[in-house]
This record gives C-alpha cells, sequence and structure tokens, in this order.
C-alpha cells in the first residue's frame, strides 16, 4: 500500500513538472545533488525532477557521477564545470543535521584547494527537506534552532567564498503528499532572481 502510494505520488509530482516545463531560470544554474539513499527517497528523486524541467538549469547528482566514494570526485573537472554557472544550488535531505557524506566530500575537492575568490559573485541556494517538523526544528524544538538555520556553515562557506548566500530553502516534516507543492516551490525559486 505504502509502496503504492509513493508511486502515485511520483505520477502526480510529474504531471505537475510536466506543467511547469515553460519556466526558465532567472540566471544560469547548476543543481549539485546528492541523497545517501535515493531509492528511498520520492521527495529528493521529486525536486531534482523540477530541477531539471526548468530551462537553464543543469543538475549533476553525485552518487549517480561518483557512485559513493568519497574519494571519487574530480575537483578540478567540478570546478571547471561550476565556474560557468552564475548560480549554485545545492539540494540534499537534511542528513543528521548536515549536508550529506557526498556533499562534503564535494565542497572539500571542488572548493577546498582553490580559497576564496573564484566563485566571487555567484549565488548560492540550499534546498533540503527533513522528516522532523515542529518538535525537532524551530524555537520550541528538540535542537532549538530553524532547518534553515542548521545550514549555518553552508553560509558561511558562500561567505567566505565572495559569494551571495540566498535564503534556504527548507522543508519540515517532508511528506511525499507535499511533493507538488515542494516541487512548485522550487520551480518558482529557480525562476526568481
Amino acid at each position: 500500500m505504502k509502496k503504492a502510494f509513493l508511486i502515485l505520488a511520483l505520477i502526480l509530482a510529474s504531471a505537475l513538472v510536466a506543467d511547469e516545463n515553460i519556466k526558465k531560470a532567472s540566471v544560469k544554474t547548476l543543481v549539485i545533488a546528492s541523497h545517501p539513499y535515493p531509492e528511498r527517497s520520492v521527495i529528493f528523486k521529486g525536486l531534482q525532477e523540477a530541477a531539471k524541467s526548468v530551462q537553464g538549469v543543469s543538475v549533476r547528482n553525485l552518487e549517480e557521477l561518483y557512485g559513493y566514494d568519497t574519494r571519487a570526485i574530480d575537483g578540478q573537472t567540478e570546478r571547471k564545470i561550476t565556474q560557468e554557472y552564475e548560480r549554485i544550488v545545492f539540494l540534499f535531505p537534511t542528513h543528521w543535521f548536515n549536508i550529506t557524506p557526498m556533499m562534503k566530500a564535494y565542497l572539500n575537492e571542488t572548493w577546498g584547494s582553490v580559497g576564496p575568490g573564484l566563485w566571487q559573485g555567484k549565488q548560492m541556494l540550499v534546498v533540503s527537506a527533513a522528516g522532523g517538523g515542529d518538535s525537532t526544528y524551530g524555537k520550541n524544538g528538540r535542537i532549538g534552532m530553524e532547518l534553515a538555520e542548521v545550514f549555518t556553515p553552508m553560509k558561511a562557506s558562500a561567505l567566505h567564498c565572495g559569494m551571495e548566500y540566498l535564503a534556504p530553502l527548507v522543508f519540515k516534516g517532508a511528506s511525499a503528499q507535499d511533493l507538488p507543492n515542494y516541487q512548485s516551490a522550487f520551480i518558482k525559486r529557480l525562476s526568481q532572481n
């Protein structure tokens, strides 16, 4: 029953993405996507498909490119690709209040050896979903901060590199039944300045 619901959610979400195909990114955008368990995630797959539906957006899925080998990332190639874009979007599930292992490896290999300046003037957008809701995130939640605040190290990285850090797009208490709303919000953010 649960599997049938997830399949139906993906089909409905795909229909929404098809309707949104006429959208165009406001700037040339690169989405770096990562999920440690992609076969389990309807939301991640749906958000990735939403990004692919927007003209002017390219998606690089780290696990599809490099498997799960954190040492396999080709930093030189990734730097060259990244330089071609004005906005860099990091798409991942919140993984123990952090980015995914492959995303961290990507940052280490791609950004770690070049220092500030290479990404000067580019925009950074973090897009993430978390299963935890208000009981985890927020002033009264277990961790005492909003989900967007969890990614303060990404903000520090962006500012260190001379990037403009855009307000994160985060979905707490994420549910497959809300996927069409998440996709619509993501497509809208990709289409805005």
